[in-house]
C-alpha cells in the first residue's frame, strides 16, 4: 500500500505551508518588502515551536521558489541574507529543541557559502527527532518531477530496474522528499487560492486550507485553527466511508 493510500490518524502527521504575504504585510505599513521578509522569519520560529508543542512531527515550508529568482536583485539578496543569518545563528536552538532541518530544491543555485552552511546544519541536526523541518529552497515541483523521471529513466537504461518496477513507490522514492511522508495538510496564508508549483505529486491526497492572514501575522492560534479544521474533514482517498 502506498503512503498516499494509508489511513492516517486524526492528528495531521505532516503539515506543509506556503508562507505568503510578507510583501503585502510590509506595504500595508508603508515599509519596504524586505521588512516583511524579516518579520516572516519570526513566524517560522513561531510555527516551528507550535509544531513541537502540539506534536506535529513533520513541517515543510515553501521558503523560496525557482521562480522567485526573477524578483528584484535587492529582495533576493535580503532573502539569501536572512537564510545565511538563520543558519549561522539558530543551529544551537534547533538542536536544543530537537529539530532536524533539511533543505530540498535546486540548491546548487544558492552558491558555495550557503550550500556549506546548509550541509553543516543538516549534518549537525540529523539525529534530532522531535520535529523534522524541511525547507524548500530554489524549489519547483515540475522540475522535481522531471528530475525524478530522468533518474528512473537512467536506472532503466542502466538495467537497474525493469518497466514493472516503475510504480508509485518507486516514483516517490525518486523525489527530493523520498524519506518524508506526504503532507496531510497544506496551509497557504494571505488569501491566495493556489498551490504555486509546490509539492504537486506529494499533495495528491492532502487537505487544503487557505487563510486570509498574512504570513507575518500567522499565529499559533491560526495554526491550531487549521489543524482543527483538518480534524473535522472526512478523508476517504476515493473510497466509500464505512
Amino acid at each position: 500500500m502506498s503512503k498516499t493510500e494509508q489511513e492516517t490518524s486524526v492528528q495531521p502527521r505532516h503539515i506543509a505551508l506556503v508562507m505568503d504575504g510578507n510583501g503585502r504585510w510590509a506595504q500595508k505599513r508603508k515599509l519596504p518588502r524586505t521588512a516583511g521578509h524579516k518579520e516572516g522569519v519570526k513566524t517560522v520560529e513561531r510555527v516551528t515551536e507550535a509544531a513541537i508543542k502540539h506534536n506535529i512531527p513533520y513541517i515543510t515550508l515553501f521558503g523560496f521558489s525557482s521562480e522567485n529568482w526573477q524578483r528584484p536583485e535587492e529582495e533576493v539578496s535580503v532573502l539569501m541574507g536572512l537564510l545565511k543569518y538563520y543558519l549561522e545563528n539558530e543551529l544551537s536552538k534547533l538542536n536544543k529543541n530537537g529539530v532536524r532541518i533539511r533543505f530540498v530544491g535546486d540548491l546548487e543555485r544558492l552558491g558555495d557559502e550557503l550550500i556549506a552552511l546548509i550541509n553543516k546544519a543538516e549534518e549537525s541536526t540529523k539525529d534530532n527527532e522531535k520535529l523534522n523541518l524541511t525547507i524548500a529552497l530554489s524549489y519547483g515541483s515540475r522540475q522535481e518531477i522531471i528530475s525524478a523521471c530522468q533518474k528512473i529513466a537512467q536506472d532503466y537504461k542502466d538495467s537497474k530496474i525493469s518497466l514493472s518496477d516503475i510504480d508509485v513507490t518507486r516514483f516517490s522514492s525518486s523525489l527530493y522528499t523520498e524519506d518524508i511522508p506526504d503532507p496531510d495538510l497544506l496551509i497557504r496564508t494571505s488569501g491566495e487560492l493556489r498551490i504555486s508549483n509546490f509539492l504537486l505529486w506529494q499533495l495528491a491526497y492532502s487537505e487544503l486550507y487557505f487563510t486570509d492572514t498574512l504570513w507575518p501575522d500567522f499565529s499559533e492560534e491560526d495554526f491550531l485553527k487549521a489543524i482543527n479544521e483538518y480534524k473535522n474533514r472526512d478523508r476517504r482517498y476515493g473510497k466509500v466511508k464505512k
